[in-house]
């Protein structure tokens, strides 16, 4: 096959979905350059037929018209104008991708550079250094004597790529504020949840199993990855949809971001259709790879910000910790109010076709602020920091999770030593908790938990 004979780095494009692989090239760096070079090139036999065929200069004022040897001098200069300046943007882009390695986590580096942006620019540098460099070619060795639009384009994406530096510069030092950057993250993982894991999995949740052909159990079969890596996509609405065809119900055994090797138990199946099932298809509506992708894994985003508050932690910047941590609970609000927490995925009959690993709301939570009161350890004053925010989100979130919420924080106060904490800190750190023991009614356990703290009052 054809495909066989490309370069590795672009047969895989030919071996992934149609939605991975929009979202792969949209993500490349060169994606929007190549764009941009394409259209200047169109620019250029655009610019050429005006001038050299149409011959422009016959039809336009004497205040247009530039003689031919001041055009190929102002040509020639500006190819070199336009280079230093990307020169410069390259070495802005690489300061930004260090820093971001350096300091936060190498993971948002995509981030940066998927930016739409930030690939605009890029885009106009090599767009415009192509347009100079073609339209060099055509007039170095001409002998017209008045040129009218290619002066005029040149000399405006020279101004346009003169702006457009400065635009990137300011978009690099604003992008790389931490307010900025955690809300990119957050924004990042609610449209995961809000436009792909509400399109494609809340319209066929059901909280009632219904009729799980518990008689066909016993014949359940198995199915096994065919291949190493995590699990990045999997197509449910197919999926549901032949398990219908097949009179079959469909447990997964893994999720989405969970790393698989071949010949793990992927799936189990059964039913009265069980025993003509193709397995094949099922295989690829899965689909595997040997990196992380957010595209289904609300997960990667929650570790994403984690990372930031654990890095600023690890470099003494409790206040990026702090602004992360509130972040997080932003997106706990999302989580809460987008994610129904069953298992069961039903079909356009009601019938129970696929069963999900079991989640829940203090699964997310521990996803979300787990990481973060890890690595806190007896930092005091983010401990509170994370405490104020499990109450914010009490305050805000139904009641019937206040529990799950109550049990996270004690939790997390268990392992503060009492003897080592300032009285201020205790003082804050217990003032937080008072106020999520009323938002979630637990007054008595925060007595007992206060005694703990100043066991003279006993």
């Amino acid at each position: 096959m054809l495909i066989d004979l490309l370069p590795i780095s672009l047969r895989k494009y030919f071996q992934m979905s149609k939605r991975q692989r929009k979202h792969e090239v949209q993500s490349a760096i060169w994606y929007m350059p190549l764009f941009y070079i394409s259209m200047s090139i169109v620019f250029v036999a655009a610019t050429l037929i005006l001038d050299m065929i149409v011959e422009l200069d016959q039809y336009t004022f004497e205040f247009f018209r530039i003689s031919g040897d001041i055009t190929r001098m102002l040509v020639s200069t500006l190819i070199g104008g336009i280079l230093t300046l990307s020169a410069f943007t390259l070495n802005s882009l690489l300061v930004v991708l260090t820093t971001f390695s350096g300091q936060f986590s190498p993971r948002m580096l995509l981030n940066f550079i998927s930016d739409r942006r930030t690939q605009h620019a890029l885009g106009i540098f090599n767009g415009s250094f192509v347009y100079v460099l073609l339209v060099f070619l055509f007039v170095g060795n001409k002998t017209k004597e008045a040129y009218v639009a290619v002066p005029i384009i040149t000399v405006a994406l020279a101004f346009i790529a003169a702006v457009t530096f400065i635009y990137f510069i300011n978009h690099a030092t604003t992008w790389m504020q931490v307010h900025n950057i955690t809300e990119t993250m957050k924004q990042s993982s609610e449209s995961i949840i809000n436009k792909t894991l509400s399109e494609e999995l809340e319209t066929y949740r059901t909280e009632e199993p219904g009729d799980l052909m518990e008689d066909e159990r016993d014949r359940e079969k198995g199915l096994d990855s065919v291949g190493s890596g995590y699990i990045q996509i999997v197509n449910y609405k197919s999926m549901i949809e032949e398990a219908r065809k097949d009179n079959i119900i469909i447990k997964f055994h893994s999720q989405v971001g969970d790393y698989i090797l071949e010949g793990n138990q992927m799936l189990s199946y059964w039913g009265p259709g069980a025993n003509q099932v193709d397995e094949a298809k099922y295989c690829r509506m899965i689909e595997i790879g040997h990196k992380e992708t957010e595209l289904q894994d609300i997960q990667m985003g929650m570790h994403k910000l984690a990372e930031i508050a654990i890095k600023s932690l690890g470099n003494d910047d409790p206040k990026t910790a702090s602004d992360t941590i509130f972040r997080m609970a932003e997106l706990m609000l999302t989580v809460e109010d987008y994610i129904t927490f069953t298992p069961y995925l039903k079909d356009e009959e009601g019938q129970v076709r696929l069963i999900l690993l079991s989640e829940s709301f203090e699964y997310y939570i521990y996803r979300g602020f787990g990481y973060i009161r890890h690595y806190a350890r007896d930092n005091h004053l983010i401990i509170t920091e994370l405490i104020s925010a499990l109450a914010m989100v009490a305050e805000s979130i139904d009641p019937s999770k206040h529990d799950r919420i109550w049990e996270f924080a004690c939790n997390t106060l268990d392992h503060i030593e009492q003897e080592i904490i300032y009285n201020l800190d205790k003082v804050f750190l217990l003032n937080a908790v008072k106020k999520l023991a009323d938002l979630t009614d637990h007054q008595f356990d925060y007595n007992a938990i206060e005694r703990r703290f100043y066991p003279e009052k006993i």
